[in-house]
């Protein structure tokens, strides 16, 4: 039990360190990790029970609740607001001091994703690959509508609370898709900084505004993609993929690190940022190796005495 606490509280905390890069997201994490169907299955069903008590349905919201894992979902909560304690300033310094090195781990840690996540896809058809092809084409291409990624505005609040809402909405089902980060979305669609601005004023009716945008955001987009899971998996699967494939440029190290979506050849430092993307990448793939090892080892049925005991097969001869 305090094994599955623990690989719980580290699902959380690499996920939550995901979230703190532009361009990389949770949902990468929990992908990777095999456990982003079960992540969507028990938001869709926290959403049932929000649903149940809007209508004032008592035996539906008993229902409703006894379906979702609160142990599961808390301990992986704690791993991500961990992370986010712990790392928000290391990785800020890391991504300020040393951005193309800081940014080729990345790189080489989201191409050994999208390669595990393809082993994910059941039958490879031409339309799982298509999908991935076109949403990492639009990906790419949108992500390069805005140069940079860093927001430069004044962090003052200036929009109306409808606005936040809707910005909440769309940045919290960016964060459950694999391949980009709320924050990204917020700073692409101009509202990063009136978000900042509405923390530093300490607004707390327009972060009220923003967290019911992002709870009814998640609610139905949480609802939509439980269902594409269900009846479309492969399909899913590889928009995914191509999400992840369209995210690199923003992780591509050359010419600044995740602060822009501008690509250039390799420059200056090479070998360095080369040797830490592969080697995050090999590391992610031994990660997995060995996961998959140890949940081959724990399903193995046990021998039972009689099978394992000389005595007992003598005695049967």
């Amino acid at each position: 039990m305090a094994r599955t606490v623990v690989s719980q509280i580290a699902r959380g905390f690499a996920m939550g360190t995901a979230d703190l890069v532009p361009g990389v997201s949770g949902g990468t994490v929990a992908l990777v990790t095999g456990i982003y169907e079960r992540l969507i299955a028990n938001v869709h069903a926290g959403a049932e029970v929000l649903r149940a008590i809007l209508g004032r349905d008592v035996e539906r919201i008993k229902d409703r609740f006894a379906a979702v894992e609160w142990g599961w979902l808390i301990g992986l909560l704690v791993g991500i607001l961990a992370a986010v304690i712990a790392l928000s300033g290391l990785l800020t310094r890391l991504l300020d001091e040393q951005p193309i090195a800081t940014a080729a781990v990345f790189f080489g840690l989201v191409t050994g994703a999208i390669v595990i996540a393809w082993r994910l896809i059941g039958t490879i058809t031409p339309t799982a690959i298509g999908a991935a092809v076109a949403a990492a084409v639009m990906l790419f291409l949108v992500l390069g509508l805005r140069s940079n990624t860093e927001s430069t505005a004044e962090k003052v609040v200036t929009e109306p609370l409808w606005v936040f809402f809707f910005a909440g909405a769309i940045a919290i089902c960016a964060m459950i898709l694999p391949g980009i980060s709320g924050s990204l979305i917020l700073v692409m669609i101009g509202m990063y900084a009136e978000v900042l601005g509405a923390v530093s004023e300490r607004d707390l009716v327009t972060l009220a505004v923003f967290v019911v945008g992002c709870i009814t955001g998640l609610a139905v987009f949480s609802t939509l993609l439980n269902w594409l899971l269900e009846h479309h998996h492969d399909l899913v699967i590889a928009t995914m993929i191509g999400l992840m494939i369209g995210s690199l440029r923003v992780l591509w190290p050359w010419p600044g690190g995740v602060s822009t979506t501008e690509m250039s050849a390799p420059r200056e430092q090479v070998w360095i940022p080369v040797a830490l993307a592969v080697a995050a990448f090999a590391a992610i793939l031994v990660v997995e190796a060995t996961a998959q090892r140890a949940t081959k080892s724990a399903r193995r049925p046990i021998p039972s005495a009689s099978e394992s005991s000389p005595s007992a097969n003598d005695s049967r001869t």
